[in-house]
């Protein structure tokens, strides 16, 4: 457990002195060689897995606790070229070796081009199982972290002058020992600089780290301007007028980065949460448009160009997520709507509406059948079915009364009519609100309502969760252990990843399997996936 967790090499219990230690704690160990270890790490992890996949049919992402849990099932070697085709029969391999390729749910992807293509070939293939509910249209989730990224790359390119002389002076500050004292003796001249916070130099792919270095640029940039008299060679500082334009693009920016942090974080969001991020985009490029700087708007016109191409209508299934959040609902998707084009308010609330109301009506009616089919299919000693009963369970008239009594009571309203008909949670609940533990509190009044909340407000909205996890493999496979089997890497990282948190899936209790839908968080890099 301690190579696991610490992310040692193997043959660390051979080591000489780790050896003298535990013979010092406990005369009587027995010592172990690598092998040995790498024996019963591989059991472990066998074990791990098959607690793991019982789990998964018992519920996944929002466990029988209504807590939001994240687990990675693979990290497995894939040899380039990494075509979509190659992709999907990966994909499809793993889905098949977890047996969860008849539930899935969604998928979130970034937009590389083979991802697109992937999930193209991977919804057929599973539309062929007949196992996507409404045939796909939900399936598709684009990455939100890296669409923003995108837009934002975009507008950036308008300002780029200013933002290649900030790059450049902060390079040429930091490219010798002499020049840092310099750049530090006119900090103290000019005084009045908090250097609490340093200097810092983008990494041009990640928008939000060019608003760190343009921010921490403009509280320097009267030392700057004194380095420029000290240091004659120092020809890169930006002038007056292009400080000025720093400050208005820090402005601009400032809420986007925030919006960035929320859907980066550590702390994933439920997919409720989408909605309202995304307006806030569209809010704040459509106000950009109307401003008199010609530089802004030019920037706001090449955003909102991106924006159009990939949050036109906003992601369906994510709006469906804001409405089963009780504070919210239709309402509050009317509210927003009217407020960017009041004329379309009405078309776009009756497009989300019906899809929602489709897909809830599909869900209850192939959960529905699948419990129907499970019940005949398994009968055993203990339920006492006679031959009779499971006669009647066969007979397509008494499923459609089973599905009618789960989806509709006496009044004839479904629980979606039903939900969405009740007032409002007052705003003094904001934003305390946990919404899982509120649709946890309702399974008796609303019970196939609230297993397709769970299903729709699991959905993922960004895959930093599994591009973090690239970062872990490049911790485990190191210039130090470059000669680790793939199959042992995966073992690796993934029971380092079971390993916190597991103990929910210990909690996992009852006889009778909830079958669930499951969302994936998937993302392709060099040469894993």
């Amino acid at each position: 457990m301690c190579i696991v967790r610490h992310g040692l090499p193997f043959n660390f219990v051979e080591y000489k002195w780790v050896r003298e230690l535990l013979s010092y704690i406990n005369f009587d160990v027995t010592h172990v060689s690598r092998n040995t270890l790498v024996s019963s790490f591989l059991k472990l992890y066998g074990e791990m897995k098959e607690k793991l996949k019982y789990a998964i049919h018992k519920s996944h992402f929002v466990d029988n606790n209504w807590k939001l849990n994240s687990k990675i099932l693979a990290f497995c070697k894939l040899e380039p070229p990494h075509t979509g085709e190659d992709l999907a029969n990966k994909v499809f391999e793993v889905l098949t070796e977890w047996e969860i390729d008849r539930k899935i749910f969604s998928i979130t992807l970034d937009n590389a081009s083979a991802n697109d293509r992937m999930q193209e070939l991977l919804g057929e293939q599973l539309r062929l199982q007949n196992s996507l509910l409404c045939d796909g249209e939900f399936l598709h989730v684009r990455c939100c972290a890296h669409v923003l990224n995108l837009i934002v790359q975009d507008g950036l390119k308008v300002a780029e002058v200013v933002l290649q002389k900030t790059r450049d002076s902060i390079k040429y500050v930091r490219a010798s020992e002499s020049r840092k004292i310099v750049f530090t003796e006119c900090i103290a001249q000019v005084r009045g600089i908090d250097t609490k916070v340093g200097l810092r130099l983008d990494v041009p792919t990640r928008w939000n780290s060019t608003y760190i270095m343009l921010e921490s640029a403009l509280r320097y940039r009267r030392a700057f301007a004194s380095f420029t008299i000290r240091d004659r060679k120092y020809k890169c500082c930006p002038s007056n007028e292009e400080w000025k334009r720093a400050e208005k693009l820090c402005e601009f920016f400032k809420p986007f980065y925030k919006m960035t942090n929320l859907i980066s974080g550590t702390s994933y969001p439920t997919s409720n949460e989408y909605f309202m991020q995304v307006w806030k985009i569209e809010w704040l490029l459509r106000e950009t448009l109307k401003c008199d700087d010609p530089v802004l708007q030019n920037m706001a016109v090449l955003m909102m160009e991106k924006f159009g191409k990939y949050w036109s209508d906003y992601n369906v299934i994510l709006s469906i997520a804001m409405i089963l959040d009780p504070q919210m609902k239709l309402e509050a998707l009317r509210f927003y709507y009217s407020k960017l084009d009041a004329s379309t308010c009405d078309e776009k609330i009756n497009n989300i509406k019906e899809k929602m109301y489709k897909l809830f009506d599909e869900y209850v009616s192939v959960k529905s059948s699948s419990s129907t089919a499970s019940s005949s299919q398994q009968p055993t000693v203990e339920e006492d079915f006679s031959i009779e009963e499971n006669q009647e369970m066969d007979d397509p008239y008494n499923e459609y009364i089973n599905y009618v009594s789960q989806n509709v009571n006496v009044n004839g309203k479904s629980e979606l009519d039903l939900y969405l008909a009740e007032t409002l949670l007052e705003p003094k609940f904001f934003p305390k609100l946990d919404i899982l533990s509120y649709w946890r509190d309702r399974q008796e009044c609303y019970p196939n309502l609230c297993k397709l909340a769970c299903e729709v407000l699991s959905i993922p909205i960004t895959n930093v969760a599994s591009e973090s996890t690239f970062s872990i493999g490049a911790r485990v496979l190191n210039k130090y252990r470059a000669s680790l089997l793939p199959s042992n890497v995966q073992a690796l990282i993934l029971t380092q990843n079971w390993i916190n948190g597991f103990e929910d899936i210990d909690e996992i209790n009852g006889d009778v399997e909830k079958e669930e839908e499951v969302v994936l968080d998937f993302t392709v890099h060099d040469s894993n996936v």
